[in-house]
């Protein structure tokens, strides 16, 4: 009787001290998951606030305005799992890191030092958030850590802008696309329910901007935005693709139907980190351009020996149409035409020369060259010259038998291949970049991805990967007349933070918005003979504005005799640079940038439709003495687009330049130290 009084009354004791304790975890639980994180940048100038309730949210201010007011994250992981719902923090852990990293190919800078604060949140369920503040940006990724095979079918990011904000918004009208949008001016709530956009898109609220994009984005399919509510935008992805077919209606050769899809977005084969989602916040228009973000968070490079990966200028064929004219010889896709190019680049410095669309057989059947044509002979002849080709070819059929296919091209001498035509952000597809670019560097092949969506990492972890179209660039010029000067420093902004970009630059052929006498269209769109808007100076600029480490010379190489100067220019300018400095900037109005290569500055200045002036200080310089060359506007070019002027003078780091930049005008210069 005792035994049993006593054993009651010590169960009744652990279990009133069991209830304590089990109260005691549930408010240490109820109260982590009710607090507000905060974290800020190592300037403090930009803090956001991480809250856990029954779902995770942030939001984010900068100056201390709020810049973006809610952005609920989680990711549907099926059979009820979701990473974000009901979350349970078990630890967090915030640190302050330095980082620096060096890239094989730097598009801004050879060397990025990042410092950033740093939020790991652990939470019951096995996954991990982790949030990151820099002085221009925040990004975040989730972890998982379950090891078992998965889908993805959904990762939602609901974000909310505060009232009034505006967007430069890139909007789609299907997944299936090359990414080459217009971006268009509009409030988030003229924006109609439903209307999605790419990526990088741009959101201008009263205090400050934010660009959206992501980075290390591999084997996952690639994001979209589309308007929800008022003020608010959500994530949206392209399903898994189960069945894709040729479209027999339009060139079934490079078209698609997706006729099924899975229900969920991805496959998942075990733990893995998922892309980190990146915004760019600044009241400061140059931020946008300066900004290694994408750069610094994506993947670390696999490829150990690139000292075979070699930027450089490419005379290019298709947007001229092989239109080379006072040669005793018919154009076209034949040898005596190609060996025209490689002469031209030859005698000019220029690296490379691709060929475009038409040098195989048929445009999949891509192991045999076309009946003019004896490819490897030109690459032979091309090399006699000391000039390298690249071959274009299609996704579809390459990466039916890539291994095979790269390596027969790298047989015959080839470095590079020029991809087009995915045309898809699906997994599959987003996978095929980082698989091909792993073969080509089996056989020290470079390549440049067109009919791409933007940069987002991949390139970082393959550099042979050296440039990206996903911009609608020059060669619109063929069949629209919506390539305009205001485009033109859009771009740079927009497009750019994201990665290097495919523009293809140096139109000969310029023109103004209007007639100068009449006032009448001064611009046509023509497929084999383009023009472009905008004056020479303009075009000129482009190779020190615009990020391209294979960077294009679109004209036909007849017209480049004819105007050696410019061309003499042009190939004095790298395509890959040490540092870059913005001067002046402001989103689809002007941009003024100086970059640094070795000893060597170049500025390139680029403006809308408005004609500006800027008096520019060379305080960057080093101390010492320099020889400054410059090609602007000519005084007539805004009757004549084609009017230029080089120029000379010596300055230093106290001289103070006048740029005087025509309607639609540029400016560059090269500033070598004596």
């Amino acid at each position: 009787m005792k035994t049993t009084n006593d054993f009651n009354t010590n169960s009744l004791g652990s279990i009133k001290a069991f209830f304590v304790f089990s109260v005691m975890v549930f408010i240490g639980n109820w109260s982590l998951a009710q607090q507000e994180i905060k974290l800020s940048s190592p300037d403090e100038k930009l803090e956001i606030g991480i809250n856990l309730t029954d779902e995770i949210s942030w939001n984010a201010s900068f100056k201390g305005f709020t810049v973006i007011e809610n952005t609920i994250i989680s990711m549907d992981m099926g059979n009820g799992r979701v990473l974000g719902k009901n979350p349970v923090l078990r630890k967090k852990n915030i640190e302050s890191i330095t980082e620096k990293r060096t890239f094989e190919v730097p598009n801004k800078d050879a060397e990025i030092t990042s410092k950033f604060n740093q939020l790991t949140l652990d939470f019951k369920g096995n996954y991990q958030l982790i949030f990151r503040t820099y002085n221009d940006g925040v990004s975040y990724r989730f972890i998982d850590s379950s090891k078992k095979s998965k889908q993805v079918f959904n990762e939602e990011m609901a974000l909310t802008f505060p009232e009034g904000t505006l967007s430069y918004f890139p909007e789609e009208e299907s997944f299936y696309s090359h990414n080459e949008r217009n971006y268009l001016t509009k409030t988030l709530d003229e924006i109609e329910k439903g209307a999605f956009c790419s990526l990088p898109v741009l959101f201008v609220t009263k205090n400050a901007k934010v660009l959206f994009t992501e980075s290390a984005l591999v084997d996952y399919p690639g994001m979209f935005l589309a308007k929800s509510s008022k003020n608010s935008m959500v994530s949206t992805f392209p399903k898994y693709v189960l069945k894709a077919v040729p479209n027999q209606e339009s060139y079934p050769d490079r078209n698609q139907i997706i006729e099924k899809e899975a229900d969920y977005i991805a496959k998942i084969d075990g733990k893995r980190s998922f892309p980190w989602r990146v915004f760019i916040i600044s009241d400061d228009d140059r931020t946008f351009v300066e900004s290694n973000l994408v750069a610094s968070l994506a993947d670390k490079s696999r490829i150990t020996d690139t000292n075979w990966i070699k930027p450089g200028q490419v005379a290019w064929d298709w947007y001229n149409a092989n239109n080379i004219y006072g040669v005793d010889f018919e154009a076209g896709l034949n040898m005596e035409t190609y060996k025209y190019y490689i002469d031209f680049a030859s005698k000019n410095d220029i690296e490379y020369v691709i060929l475009d669309e038409g040098w195989t057989k048929s445009t999949t059947e891509i192991m045999d060259d076309n009946e003019f044509l004896d490819v490897p002979e030109l690459i032979q002849y091309a090399k006699s010259k000391n000039v390298e080709i690249i071959l274009w070819v299609l996704w579809k059929p390459l990466y039916e038998n890539p291994d095979e296919i790269l390596k027969m091209y790298s047989s015959w001498g080839a470095v590079g291949i020029k991809v087009d035509f995915m045309q898809r952000s699906d997994q599959y597809v987003v996978d095929s970049y980082g698989k091909i670019a792993e073969i080509a560097a089996k056989y020290k092949l470079m390549v440049d991805y067109h009919g791409a969506f933007k940069p987002a990492g991949i390139e970082r972890m393959w550099p042979n990967i050296v440039n990206y179209e996903g911009v609608r660039g020059n060669e619109n010029n063929k069949w629209t007349n919506e390539i305009t000067p205001e485009h033109n420093v859009t771009i740079p902004f927009i497009r750019m933070a994201a990665g290097p970009m495919d523009y293809t630059p140096g139109a000969m052929i310029n023109m103004n918005k209007v007639d100068y006498e009449t006032g009448a269209a001064n611009f046509a769109p023509l497929f084999t003979r383009p023009m472009s808007f905008g004056t020479r100076a303009h075009q000129v600029a482009m190779y020190v504005v615009y990020e391209a480490p294979l960077q294009m010379l679109c004209e036909s190489p007849t017209i480049y005799y004819k105007e050696q100067e410019t061309v003499d220019f042009i190939t004095s300018i790298p395509t890959v640079w040490d540092e870059t400095q913005v001067l002046k900037g402001a989103v689809s109005d002007y941009i003024v940038v100086a970059r640094r290569k070795g000893d060597t500055w170049y500025l390139g200045a680029m403006t809308d439709w408005t004609a500006r002036d800027f008096e520019i200080d060379l305080s960057f310089l080093s101390d010492g003495s320099y020889d400054l060359k410059a090609f602007k506007d000519g005084v007539n070019a805004s009757r004549n687009a084609q009017d230029y002027k080089i120029t000379r003078e010596s300055v230093d780091q106290n001289t103070k330049i006048e740029l005087q930049l025509s309607s639609g005008g540029g400016y560059s210069a090269i500033i070598t130290k004596k």
